[in-house]
This record gives structure tokens, sequence and C-alpha cells, in this order.
């Protein structure tokens, strides 16, 4: 083997580790300001209902910043409503129309149209029975033709994902 070809695997597999190390610090670091943020999942859900019935909602970093996403869809459109983490103010609501988010938005509506539980009921019953750890995003999807909820919990530096019937 010549020094490039076994060059090649080794960065690889360097590049594969860095990723993974980053998605993980992401991950902490995306915990760490959901449990210090004024405004819970649940909150952020109600402020979105303005501007349509919640479909998905999500906690994420954005430039180091914390940012409370909610999809919402009224009247056949869909929406992205972002949330002040501080206050629980609606801060802007963007249309969606196209792209991955707008599959992913209409995935998100499918599943809700079958739903009978609000997703803001579904994280408060994921609450319940994981006391101590708040949520940091909530996405419904069908499973066997059945809605259900996947919700995202923190608590320190446990994060789980539970599943929860939206019927």
């Amino acid at each position: 083997m010549t020094m490039k070809a076994w060059l090649v695997p080794v960065l690889a597999g360097a590049a594969v580790c860095w990723g993974t190390t980053l998605a993980a610090q992401d991950k902490d670091e995306l915990a760490k300001a959901v449990l210090s943020a004024r405004v819970s999942l649940e909150r952020g859900l109600s402020a979105s209902a303005s501007h349509g019935r919640p479909m998905s909602a999500k906690f994420e970093m954005e430039e180091g910043k914390l940012q409370l996403s909610v999809y919402t869809a009224t009247g056949g459109k869909f929406f992205e409503v972002a949330i002040d983490p501080n206050s629980g103010a609606v801060v802007n609501a963007e249309p969606i129309a196209e792209g991955e988010d707008y599959t992913a938005a209409q995935s998100q509506s499918a599943a809700m149209g079958k739903a009978k539980v609000s997703l803001r009921a579904a994280v408060q019953n994921a609450l319940r029975a994981n006391a101590g750890f708040r949520a940091v995003s909530v996405f419904p999807s069908l499973k066997d033709d059945r809605p259900v909820a996947e919700v995202t919990l923190a608590k320190g530096e446990e994060v789980r994902t539970v599943s929860v019937p939206l019927q």
C-alpha cells in the first residue's frame, strides 16, 4: 500500500470520528440550553397555535443561540413559527412552500390528520412518565397507519426519546 493509499481511509475515519464528536458536543450544548430556557416546548406549542395547528416542534441551536421552531398548518398551508425561548412570544412565521421542510410538513400533517391527541398533550404524557425531564422536540409520524409522537427529553446529560400514541 502506498503512502497515499492508506492516508485516505485514515483521514476518512478521522473525519467520521470528528463529526460524531461534534454531533455529541452539539447535542450536549442543546440539552444544557434547553434545560435553562424559560419557555418550555409545551408553551411554545401553545403560542404557535395562533398560526395554525402545531404539527412538530423542536429546540435547536442556530449560530450559538437557542431557538424554538414549530411547524403549523392552516388552510392547507404550512408555516415555520419561531418562538422566543425566553419570553414565549412569536418572533415570526414563515411559509413553508418547498424542499425538505415542505416534504416533512406534509408527512407531519398526514400523521396529525389521524391524531386524536394534540402534540402538547403527548409531550405532557411523556413528561409525566419521565419525571425531572424537559422536552427538547416532538415529531409525529405514522407507524402501521397509526399516529405516534416521538418526544425527545433531556435531564442533565441524559437524553432519551419516547414514543407516545396520538390516538
